[in-house]
């Protein structure tokens, strides 16, 4: 009995920490067979999409079937053709697979159609979003296990496929300097891509963007090489650089043809940063672990990351009050199938346009056996950090790498990443002293460290069964006398999907009681875990630590305000009704700073 227990625990846990299956993963696309039945029947309408410039539109697709059964159900394919290509097996020895890609998305036939069963008739009102290629729907039997495929659409498209889509702002590297990347079909054989961009009701100006793409010989194994790659298209970044502090500004993406005509995306806008120290008010959102969400109900199995939803609508809602936003990890949990980047960046695409959309790493990104990631699991699905890297720009080195520091007027992050060795003696341990070391703190006093894993302290269940820790081992052996020595605010984390505040804590006991208000000198670091942006959540060990101060099993994000040098605001919020339901207040002045508590000051002397 207590074995049973135990490995179910185990199992849940595992499950809980990989944010729940790939719903595309569920279908072994694989084993399909092509069964044709010349009584069934699929079509969609309208065929041509996105008439009014838009990058997202509705099909109603309408089905039959003579002999239904429960576990029927719709792919939706892009490109239309998904049945005539040639792959190899990921194996040897293995049989060629007959259909070579899995669908973007899926829904069971009898999804809101409760007369299916005896009708064999149906239909379902699907969203699309522009991916660079056409459509087509496709009704099989045999439910997910052993699909075969009955009955294939017309083809659906938008009215310009390779528009430019989804852009997506980021930091430069100098606080003056504005990223936007985007994505569209265009290869620079094609066209020649820019931002047109100015002042708001100023002279606009032209800025030449880089281009990038991947190959499905960059991807390091299945099902990213295989039934889940899908051709990324163009990834375009143009740097806009001498901003004015605070100042607003309009742009736009366009591609010049060859024949000279241009391809044109609507109008965005965005607030330039503030100089580093400016004593003004500057709002930031943090969280983890979001990853994506269908709304028109597809693609859920088991409620799979449908709160992401919640969590992007509360940010959209507050967004005239949020100046950047921080994704620590486990970003779209595409997991190897490609086509979900375009499902994640079409859903925070009115968050990334608008604001700084900073990311970090996670193991949904990166990890992958023998291909360098400090864990050899597989839990990016063979990407191997490719698709993020190239996706979403960040102000690093080395972006492969994925660690970097960025500023925001009285705030410094040090964003690290837990998927490269961060030990000391490690380059990147290096980097981590050296950001908490360079910032000063009389102009940016709020010091902020970022991680997906977490290094810090988390009371979760997964640590407590897979690792008998509170954390990553050698997590914080390695850290926290920087984090004490350099008094950093916040040490924030993800990766467990939930809420949790500790007391100021070094070397596992509170310094200080935990409080909704401090002030005075720096004492120790209180760590956050918030991983609870939209996958399924995490659950914590049934013993409360003595230094866990606040936690709450639900989806939620923190935001930062910092009035001023002096005074900062700290609060979680609920992604169901973006209410606030924890929060502190940290006042001091820079003596305060300065002023010395456990292992941060320098020895002194007698000598005069």
């Amino acid at each position: 009995m207590v074995a049973t227990l135990w490995v179910s625990l185990v199992l849940g846990s595992l499950a809980v920490l990989r944010g729940g299956e790939q719903p595309l993963s569920r279908i072994a696309i694989e084993r399909a067979t092509v069964a044709i039945v010349d009584s069934a029947s699929i079509k969609a309408h309208p065929t041509v999409l996105g008439l009014k410039g838009q990058s997202s539109d509705w099909v109603v697709v309408e089905f039959s079937y003579l002999n239904p059964r429960n576990d029927d159900w719709i792919g939706v394919f892009s490109p239309s053709g998904f049945s005539s290509g040639i792959c190899q097996p990921e194996n040897y020895g293995d049989l060629p697979p007959l259909l070579c890609t899995a669908p973007i998305k899926f829904q069971f036939a009898n999804f809101k159609n409760d007369g299916y069963n005896k009708s064999g008739k149906g239909s379902l009102r699907l969203q699309l979003i522009n991916q660079r290629a056409d459509f087509a729907f496709a009704l099989f039997s045999g439910g997910l296990s052993t699909p075969k495929l009955i009955a294939v659409s017309d083809e659906v498209s938008f009215e310009n496929p390779k528009a430019p889509v989804y852009p997506r702002l980021a930091q430069g590297k100098s606080w003056n300097e504005m990223t936007v990347t985007w994505t569209s079909g265009y290869s620079i054989k094609e066209a020649v891509s820019f931002v047109e961009w100015g002042p708001k009701g100023g002279d606009q100006t032209l800025s030449s963007a880089g281009t990038l793409t991947f190959g499905r010989n960059s991807m390091c194994g299945s099902p990213a090489r295989t039934v889940g790659w899908r051709d990324p298209g163009y990834i375009h970044t143009s740097f806009l650089k001498e901003l004015w502090p605070d100042a607003l500004y309009t742009y736009r993406l366009g591609h010049r043809l060859l024949d000279g005509s241009h391809i044109w995306s609507k109008f965005y806008s965005f607030r330039a940063s503030p100089y580093p120290g400016q004593d003004s008010l500057q709002q930031v959102v943090i969280f983890g672990d979001m990853g994506k969400a269908e709304i028109d109900g597809s693609d859920e199995y088991g409620n799979y990351e449908q709160a992401s939803l919640s969590t992007t609508k509360q940010i959209i809602k507050d967004l005239e009050n949020i100046d950047m936003v921080i994704h620590i990890g486990d970003l779209s949990y595409a997991n190897g199938y490609l086509s979900q980047w375009d499902q994640f960046t079409a859903q925070i695409e009115p968050i990334a346009s608008t604001v700084p959309y900073m990311i970090g790493s996670g193991n949904h990104e990166r990890d992958w056996p023998d291909t360098g990631s400090f864990y050899g699991y597989n839990d990016s699905g063979g990407e191997c950090g490719v698709p993020a890297q190239t996706m979403f720009y960040v102000p690093a080195e080395n972006r492969a790498k994925f660690w970097y520091s960025t500023d925001y007027g009285m705030f410094r992050f040090c964003i690290a990443h837990t998927e490269e060795d961060w030990r000391p003696g490690t380059e990147q341990y290096k980097f981590i002293e050296h950001c908490l070391s360079s910032v000063d703190r009389q102009k940016q006093p709020w010091l902020i460290f970022l991680a997906h894993r977490v290094l810090g302290y988390s009371s979760a269940s997964w640590y407590e069964i897979m690792m008998g820790s509170y954390g990553e081992p050698m997590g914080r052996e390695g850290l926290q006398e920087l984090w004490q020595k350099y008094k950093v605010d916040l040490a924030v984390f993800g990766h467990i999907h939930s809420y949790e505040r500790t007391c100021p804590i070094y070397q596992n006991r509170c310094v200080q009681d935990g409080s909704h208000h401090y002030s005075g000198r720096f004492n120790a670091t209180t760590h956050v875990v918030i991983g609870g942006g939209g996958a399924s959540l995490s659950p914590f060990r049934t013993t409360v630590p003595p230094w866990s101060f606040f936690r709450d099993f639900d989806f939620g994000f923190v935001k930062l305000t910092a009035f001023n040098n002096s005074f900062m605001l700290f609060e979680y919020k609920k992604s169901s009704d973006g209410e606030v339901y924890d929060h502190f207040t940290v006042s001091r002045d820079y003596r305060d700073i300065l002023a010395c508590s456990i292992d941060n000051c320098p020895k002194t002397t007698l000598a005069v």
